[in-house]
């Protein structure tokens, strides 16, 4: 499809939503409040992003690529790639690079004897570089409203990015400093060095299945060939491939062998899922038991080639976006639908280098003028798929949204 075709509209489209929002009288929540032009170009322009991103909200932190962006590199640049902070630390606002030198990482709890990481010293361990999806667990929650609106950030579908990540497997530091762990060890908790926003406010923290992180976890000292730069967590970031964004520790000072899961505030209530479904607009008791953490990525995909409300010509056109799952196994097919999933086609599918990048994927279309619904769905090899009704997976948070991606077009 030529570029002259395309209606880059979507971030119009987000700001005439939000500001119809206020104006009828229904306040979104604080992440997703409309913002003076001149506050959110600061903003950005404090931490070097492209100013076309969308701004939620300046303080944490919490901007959103626009797809028209985000479909121009393989690799997410810097400047291009999502910000969505929990907590502030002093510098970290800022896409400069904090030294490694005297940051530290502990490792404590049960282990025979603790250790303490110089964050100098990583460079000299082995190091290993994973290319992946980062996506906010609240990436796709305004598609919740359309049964009822959740809480949280109103993210669209620019809550994400393909990194790079270089730096050292947790479990070669292990080995290397003859780390003797016990056996009643199931998890890692994970602390950052930025601090709660209020003095009675829970310190940001998330517990991980130790089996997981030490198949997969790097602390990452590097993003896309260089040091992290501080608003992405570095100089030291936990990496867990294929977890979403919030497990994927930012600062990060400390590990934690313990036997049980965390009950740290942000651990639980706050970044969990229900088990079975629940009635939208209903908010049931969160427990241990009744919930899981946002940990592994559900299947998904979007579509940006055409974006949500262009119009194309009515020539045989393509239609083009990305598909990504946990990396644990392959994603098999992506299939499009023109007829509201009656029937669907087989795009044709890219496979990455690596398990937990995205995949792109392209499907030849033909259409009558007027206007048009265009699906697509993503199927992997252990048969999991987007649900035809995201909705079916709706929580009070608005987390993991995947149901079958869909836009709206014109056919001139």
């Amino acid at each position: 499809m030529s570029k002259d075709k395309i209606k880059l509209n979507r971030r119009a489209f987000l700001q005439q939503t939000a500001l119809g929002t206020a104006a009828a009288g229904v306040m979104p929540a604080i992440g997703t409040l409309p913002h003076p032009q001149g506050q959110a170009d600061s903003f950005l322009a404090a931490i070097s992003k492209d100013r076309r991103m969308i701004v939620h909200n300046w303080q944490p932190g919490v901007a959103e690529t626009p797809l028209e962006l985000l479909r121009e590199h393989h690799i997410t640049p810097k400047d291009l790639l999502f910000v969505r902070n929990n907590q502030i630390m002093n510098g970290a606002l800022s896409m400069r690079p904090l030294p490694l030198e005297d940051w530290t990482v502990e490792m404590i709890g049960l282990v025979k004897y603790p250790r303490v990481i110089k964050g100098e010293d990583l460079a000299g361990f082995e190091q290993t570089e994973v290319e992946m999806v980062l996506q906010c667990s609240g990436n796709g929650r305004a598609h919740y409203a359309q049964t009822v609106r959740t809480r949280g950030t109103q993210w669209n579908n620019g809550g994400l990015g393909n990194v790079r990540w270089k730096g050292v497997p947790l479990k070669v530091l292990i080995e290397d400093l003859k780390l003797e762990v016990d056996q009643a060890a199931r998890f890692i908790a994970a602390e950052g060095k930025d601090a709660p926003p209020t003095p009675e406010a829970a310190d940001f923290e998330h517990s991980l299945p130790l089996e997981d992180v030490l198949e997969n976890a790097i602390l990452a000292v590097e993003m896309n060939g260089e040091a992290i730069p501080a608003v992405h967590g570095g100089p030291v970031r936990l990496i867990v491939p294929g977890y979403y964004g919030t497990m994927n520790v930012k600062w990060l000072t400390r590990l934690r062998f313990e036997g049980q899961e965390t009950n740290n505030y942000n651990h639980i209530p706050r970044y969990r899922t229900f088990n079975k479904p629940i009635g939208p607009g209903t908010s049931p008791p969160i427990t241990l038991e009744n919930t899981s953490p946002t940990w592994r990525q559900r299947i998904n995909s979007l579509i940006w080639v055409p974006l949500d409300g262009d119009s194309v010509g009515d020539e045989g056109s393509e239609v083009q976006g990305v598909a990504w799952n946990d990396g644990l196994v392959r994603i098999e097919t992506v299939e499009v639908s023109i007829n509201a999933g009656e029937s669907w086609q087989r795009a044709q599918l890219e496979t990455p280098s690596s398990p937990f990048a995205w995949y792109h994927w392209t499907a030849p279309f033909q259409l009558s003028p007027g206007q048009h619904e265009v699906w697509a769905r993503a199927v992997d090899a252990a048969g999991r798929t987007q649900p035809l009704d995201g909705s079916i997976h709706w929580n009070p948070s608005g987390y993991e949204w995947n149901g079958v991606a869909k836009i709206e077009i014109t056919v001139l």
